[in-house]
């Protein structure tokens, strides 16, 4: 019997692999100039304002594909198409190898980009590809201990923001996963259902707007950003609102995941969406091993979910990703879309600040420090499908607990585009001076991201910072002389100036290298912020 299920499950693997995947990019967008000319044909009022705020002007990548070259794809011999793409004009099929090569020869076909990259050489033999795990999916420990939640949320400072009623209230989230079962049911979501802080979602999946199916790793996510059960859960961003979208295939491990997942990006920008947070990653462990990614691949821009990640950044969008969980296997590096060149690439620490040694680690392959920065990911208290209060192992929690105070600080600064506050972030972390590829920057203070130089007020500038030997203190003509007091981290005042605005420089050449915190008073305007010296 063993032999015969061993050959039944060869037949069928031999029929499942006959099917490749591929990618076909187009070369233009014929109609492009009239969705440009109309945006409320692709975009919402929020998404159109997002883009007004930050200076971003439309383009080429937001029009949708031309109607009439899918159809041709559709009806060719063989082919099926499972997704499409405007950004990156490119549709995912699924065809024998001969059928969708025959594509090529399609005039406004620009390239056919197999899964499988050995299909994509020519003339050679295909290197040999080596299997990686990856860190998409959650390695759970579960302890039913009732904990508290502040560590989490005080380690980031963020609890100083949720005490100014900085809550992540009037931002929005897009939450990518594998589903959110119990999140219509269960006692820690309540207070989301009550408030009406689930805008829609959609399962990309199966195709449905039954979101509250599929596995329930993405519940888990969701309530530590959102989940509240007094003395047991309060997530990093409890007023903010979701929208939850299925993109992961629990039973298999497939390229058409990464597909979906822009699909699902580009429905979360023309909703207008903030901030996109995914607990999910790519690299190996696929089912058929031909489409596992190398290191190589990780250079932020080989990936088709990292290419579609960095241009959800060019549209004003935040990116959070976990950086995966693979430190203690043999191929310890981050995948994608975490080593996309603007994502916020989320490492996994414990509660005492050190990093789990499960965490994945840079640097990308073209040199980058990644991740970019650390959250508690060890013992993180979360909700599980059912309500209880439960405590879990993954970057795939860090990366939320990250999202959500983002939304938070944001919220502080709506005024700040999302480059700026990306720089924010980074810029007020621990190790911002020293990163590595274990801790990146490290771990963010989001009470001195509050008010981090520069970005403060149009009127009340800081530069440049860091600085070596002078800052400057940019402020209204209106204010003839100010103090600046600046602060070692262990509170000792260093330096203590009056400053005029004919004069408004500051000399910090005495000064070691390092961390420093000022004040700045004047008639009228008072300003606390952070000055690194280099």
């Amino acid at each position: 019997m063993r032999i015969q299920y061993s050959v039944l499950f060869l037949l069928i693997s031999c029929a499942m692999f006959s099917q490749e995947d591929a990618w076909v990019y187009f070369n233009a967008k014929p109609n492009a100039q009239t969705f440009l000319n109309s945006p409320s044909l692709i975009l919402s009022q929020r998404a159109q304002d997002r883009r007004t705020n930050q200076g971003i002007a439309l383009n080429f990548t937001d029009a949708p594909l031309e109607t009439t070259y899918i159809a041709q794809i559709k009806s060719s011999t063989g082919i099926t198409v499972l997704t499409k793409s405007k950004w990156l004009n490119a549709l995912h099929v699924q065809g024998s190898q001969a059928n969708i090569s025959a594509l090529k020869s399609i005039s406004f076909v620009d390239k056919v980009v197999f899964a499988n990259k050995s299909l994509n050489l020519t003339g050679k033999k295909a290197a040999e590809t080596k299997t990686f795990q990856t860190g998409k999916k959650l390695k759970k420990t579960v302890n039913y201990n009732y904990g508290s939640s502040a560590n989490q949320i005080q380690m980031l400072n963020g609890h100083l923001l949720h005490q100014q009623n900085y809550t992540g209230a009037g931002k929005i989230i897009a939450v990518m996963d594998t589903g959110f079962p119990g999140v219509n049911t269960a006692q820690p979501f309540k207070k989301l259902r009550d408030n009406n802080q689930i805008l829609g979602g959609y399962d990309y999946v199966l195709r449905n707007a039954n979101f509250y199916a599929g596995g329930s790793h993405g519940t888990s996510v969701l309530s530590t950003m959102c989940g509240y059960k007094e003395n047991a859960l309060v997530g990093t961003a409890p007023d903010a609102s979701y929208y939850l979208f299925r993109t992961e295939i629990d039973a298999t491990e497939e390229p058409l995941e990464e597909s979906l997942w822009v699909e699902a990006a580009e429905k979360a920008d023309s909703l207008g969406v903030d901030i996109i947070t995914t607990s999910l990653g790519y690299f190996g462990d696929r089912d058929n091993p031909d489409y596992n990614y190398t290191y190589s691949d990780m250079n932020g821009v080989t990936t088709f979910i990292s290419r579609g990640a960095e241009i959800a950044f060019s549209k004003g969008i935040i990116v959070v990703a976990s950086a995966g969980n693979e430190g203690n296997a043999t191929e310890k590096h981050i995948g994608g879309p975490a080593d996309a060149v603007s994502v916020i690439a989320v490492g996994a620490v414990n509660s005492a600040k050190a990093r789990s040694s499960f965490s994945s680690v840079g640097p990308t392959y073209d040199g980058r420090i990644k991740p970019d920065v650390m959250a508690q990911g060890s013992a993180t208290v979360l909700s599980d499908a059912s309500g209880n209060i439960v405590t879990s192992e993954g970057t795939s929690f860090s990366c939320p607990v990250m999202a959500g105070m983002i939304a938070c600080l944001w919220q502080a600064h709506p005024e700040k585009t999302n480059q700026e506050i990306r720089n924010m972030v980074i810029q007020s972390s621990d190790k911002y001076l020293t990163p590595d590829n274990n801790y990146g920057y490290g771990i963010p203070n989001f009470s001195t991201a509050l008010s981090v130089d520069g970005f403060v007020n149009k009127d009340f500038t800081v530069y440049p910072n860091p600085a070596k030997t002078t800052i400057t203190f940019s402020f209204s003509d209106e204010i003839n002389n100010a103090s600046v007091v600046v602060y070692s981290i262990l509170g000792q005042k260093v330096i203590d100036k009056k400053i005029t605005g004919q004069n408004p420089n500051l000399s910090v050449e005495s000064l070691k290298s390092g961390l420093y915190f000022y004040t700045f008073d004047a008639d009228g305007l008072h300003k606390t912020g952070k000055i690194i010296k280099q």
